[in-house]
């Protein structure tokens, strides 16, 4: 394979993710639990690992400037090493959601395989105390972390990059719906 048809091929694989799955109708539910949030004073708790630990702090920043939505991640080093340490690493974002999370809030767990036992310990806890549960996956339609939320955005791909990057644009996408299209028309 030459670096045209890699090119080609890899583009592709975009295309499918974002163009032949409709999540229409799960963006604007989406958006429509993100304004009852702001509405009841709740606040949005996003986490991740690796790229999506990044994706979560930009997409709390853009939630909170742009939308007006308070969102908070985790990606504080002496708060991951202090739990993490403490409690475990399969239990630190759980511990954090115990310690920050308050009933009524929402908790949006982004993890591309959807067997991030972190991820999957934080969905079970911050569903016993009350907190909405709203997942973004890839690989396996069955992926375990997808089976805790209550709204699950999953991409069709076992690629980290098709995954990451298509999760990227959802959220994005969700948090320009809330700014609305007045922005974007000119």
């Amino acid at each position: 394979m030459n670096d045209l048809e890699f090119i080609e091929g890899y583009l592709s694989r975009y295309k499918k993710s974002l163009f032949e799955t409709d999540v229409s109708h799960e963006l604007i539910k989406m958006k429509e639990i993100l304004l009852k949030i702001k509405e009841n004073g709740k606040k949005v708790i996003i986490a991740g690992n690796g790229g999506s630990a990044a994706m979560a702090s930009h997409v709390a920043v853009d939630f909170t400037k742009q939308g007006g939505i308070r969102t908070v991640n985790f990606n504080e080093a002496d708060l991951i090493t202090c739990f993490a340490n403490d409690y475990g690493y399969e239990n630190w974002v759980a511990k954090a959601i115990e310690f920050y999370g308050d009933k009524g809030d929402l908790v949006i767990l982004i993890s591309s395989s959807g067997s991030s036992k972190n991820m999957i310990n934080t969905a079970k806890i911050a569903k016993t105390r009350g907190l909405t549960v709203v997942t973004f996956t890839g690989f396996h339609p069955n992926n375990s972390l997808k089976q805790e939320g209550v709204l699950n955005f999953w991409v069709d791909s076992k690629a980290y990059n098709i995954v990451e990057n298509t999760h990227q644009i959802w959220l994005l996408l969700i948090c320009d719906l809330i700014i609305g299209e007045a922005e974007y028309s000119a």
